[in-house]
């Protein structure tokens, strides 16, 4: 596991800059307890081995007119590898799918798809998504409202993890 070893400040650096990717360097360093030039390094490293994948802002999609909300289950013909690969590539190309997800069990994808009103979501349903190659059955399930929505992984429980360990 990963986790296991990373040291305690280099998971601290990461629980900071999940909850708040904006503070400057000066302020992680301090809420860290180290300094700032180490405490860059350790980012840097950080980057580059790829547990801190990027920086991005959480927008508000309804404010920004972005009303309907929707998960997709989607059942493909067939599970090759090929075919699941190319069903991934399609939804990577699509801007209404935010979220493409492979799933064990009954339903193969599960995507998180936003747009401005259902007309817009109708169109993509039956031009885009239903007419993809491969595609079986989608089943779909509109967003009343959320009731959560955390970012990332939940640090305190693997601290508490690790400490059992210990």
């Amino acid at each position: 596991m990963v986790a296991t070893r990373l040291d305690p400040i280099d998971r601290k650096i990461l629980s900071e800059l999940q909850a708040d990717g904006r503070m400057t360097n000066v302020e992680l360093a301090k809420r860290v307890g180290i300094s700032a030039p180490p405490c860059l390094r350790r980012v840097r490293t950080l980057e580059e081995a790829g547990l801190i994948r990027g920086y991005h802002a959480d927008v508000n999609a309804r404010e920004l007119g972005f009303e309907v909300q929707v998960f997709a289950m989607v059942g493909l013909d067939s599970q090759a590898q090929s075919e699941l690969s190319a069903f991934e590539e399609k939804c990577r190309g699509w801007p209404l799918v935010r979220e493409c997800h492979m799933l064990n069990g009954e339903v193969d994808f599960m995507l998180k798809c936003v747009a401005p009103d259902l007309s817009t979501f109708q169109t993509f349903l039956t031009g885009d998504l239903l007419t993809t190659p491969n595609v079986a059955s989608v089943k779909t399930s509109l967003v009343i409202r959320g009731a959560k929505d955390d970012p990332g992984v939940p640090f305190e429980v693997l601290e508490e993890r690790l400490a059992k360990e210990a």
